[in-house]
C-alpha cells in the first residue's frame, strides 16, 4: 500500500512538473502587437549631439559637420 501511495505521488508531481511546460504557450508581447524577428545585423547606434538619446544611424538626422541629431529641432538648435 506504501508503494502504491508513494507512485501517486510521484505521478501526480511528474504530471505538475512536465505537464505544465507543454501546455503553456508564452506570454504575448507587451501592448499584444507581434514582434518581428530581428533582420540582418544590429543597427549601429548614435547619440544626438543635443541631448544625448541613442537612436539607430539610419533615423538619425546630420548637420553640415556630420555631428547627429533626434529631431530637426536639435539640428537647428545645435550641439550642447
Amino acid at each position: 500500500m506504501k508503494y502504491f501511495v508513494l507512485a501517486a505521488i510521484l505521478a501526480v508531481v511528474g504530471l505538475l512538473f512536465f505537464g505544465r511546460g507543454r501546455s503553456r504557450k508564452p506570454p504575448p508581447p507587451a501592448g499584444g502587437a507581434p514582434v518581428a524577428p530581428r533582420q540582418g545585423p544590429p543597427a549601429e547606434m548614435l547619440a544626438c549631439a543635443h541631448c544625448g538619446v541613442h537612436l539607430p544611424r539610419a533615423d538619425a538626422l546630420f548637420d553640415a559637420g556630420g555631428q547627429p541629431y533626434c529631431s530637426p529641432e536639435h539640428r537647428v538648435s545645435g550641439p550642447r
